[in-house]
């Protein structure tokens, strides 16, 4: 091995070999992969500050490229934007080959697929993000690798990603508790003759000043069950719903958290503590080796014996660098995939989002929305509180 290799195995920031057994499992050889987030992950968290709310440049777009040849580390390149030249000056990055001179999606492709000649064999089998890679770029990809085979590579790097380093997990900790802190101040200073856009915007400046980049807030007020920003005004005894994803780092704090104009009566009290308890008992099957599904078998089943059963809705999902990423833990959520965990057992590190909604008929939106990750002992919940009836200060 030369001091090359030793120099770059020793740095690269993901498990080698568990990317390497995947990659042998796809019958894949050579690894190109375009999407923001698995370019992070695979970079050691790296994500360009310049392209990180937009991809639209010129007459085409940003298009980050990194190749990764199962075993061989040492040949790994990445490509990238001409002024991430900059970035390039400060180290940032691991892999030996690096281009920062691309303008264009078919530009990074074009260096990607001469670098892929040179490592490769006329008949290697490339894995490519096919929901990630444009149009433009595919085609030069096909014309200019024409004896390559090319897979289908995102449930490969959703598998890498899996299971959580202490690393992420605080980042996904930090990401959760920053948006549920946000949440209570919007709380505490909404009231009647605001409108729901104003929460939003409130949310959002909220989130931001703790360090998240703002992504989205849902939200419901009064008895309205549309969950889009809008003039809506708010009215005194408003019930009122923010479901927002903050993003630290990359990594997506999305949580729910309920609030009222005015003090709950006995049936918010109890309906609120009904999705409480079914939350509350979800959790108790994550833990290592208990099987995937075993979540939706115990809120399912409280769901079924509720008298809201037809209005009530439950929700598990994984979350990390993307919402409802692996595990993969049904097949009939509103989110189309395969449930490909739900008969595999949890494994510590994985982290999943529970959520339970009633849409009341004459109440409105009640909903909460947890993270939880799975730990050695059972599970841990981030961002846990605010979780009763949040009322504005008086």
């Amino acid at each position: 091995m030369s001091a090359t290799q030793t120099f770059t195995r020793r740095l690269l920031p993901f498990d080698e070999a568990r990317l390497d057994r995947l990659l042998d499992e796809a019958g894949i050889d050579i690894l190109m992969v375009t999407s923001k987030h698995n370019v992070q992950y695979l970079l050691g968290g790296y994500r360009f500050f310049f392209f990180d709310y937009m991809d639209a440049v010129a007459e085409s777009r940003y298009l980050p490229v990194f190749i990764y040849q199962k075993g061989r580390p040492e040949n790994s390149a990445y490509f990238a934007a001409a002024l991430e030249t900059f970035e390039k000056d400060l180290g940032k990055f691991w892999p030996p080959t690096v281009h920062t001179t691309t303008w264009s999606s078919t530009d990074a492709v074009r260096l990607a697929v001469e670098h892929i000649k040179k490592i490769g064999e006329s008949s290697s089998t490339v894995g490519v993000e096919k929901s990630f890679l444009p149009m433009d770029g595919g085609q030069v990809l096909q014309d200019s690798l024409a004896g390559c085979r090319l897979a289908e590579a995102t449930f490969v790097l959703e598998r890498l990603r899996l299971i959580k380093s202490p690393s992420e997990l605080n980042l996904l900790r930090e990401a959760s508790e920053r948006v549920v802190q946000s949440m209570a101040a919007v709380f505490e200073h909404s009231a009647p003759g605001m409108t729901k856009n104003d929460l939003v915007e409130a949310l959002r400046r909220e989130e931001v000043n703790r360090g998240l980049k703002f992504e989205y807030c849902l939200i419901t007020a009064g008895r309205d069950l549309n969950r889009a920003p809008s003039d809506q005004k708010l009215q005194a005894g408003d019930i009122l719903s923010l479901d927002s994803a903050g993003n630290y780092h990359g990594y997506i704090g999305d949580l729910c958290r309920m609030g009222l104009l005015g003090e709950p009566d006995t049936e918010l009290v109890d309906l609120l503590g009904l999705i409480d308890h079914i939350q509350s008992e979800a959790r108790k099957p994550i833990r290592p080796g208990a099987r995937g599904g075993d979540i939706f078998a115990v809120a399912n089943e409280m769901v079924h014996n509720s008298p809201h059963k037809l209005h009530l809705e439950f929700l598990a999902h994984g979350m990390g660098l993307v919402s409802h990423e692996g595990p993969r833990l049904t097949s009939t959520g509103p989110v189309p995939y395969h449930g490909y965990d739900e008969d595999r057992p949890l494994e510590s590190g994985m982290v999943i989002s529970i959520e339970t909604a009633l849409k009341h008929p004459t109440r409105g939106y009640i909903k909460l929305e947890d993270t939880v990750a799975v730990t050695a002992s059972g599970c841990e919940g981030f961002g846990d509180q605010f979780r009763g009836w949040n009322r504005p200060r008086t």
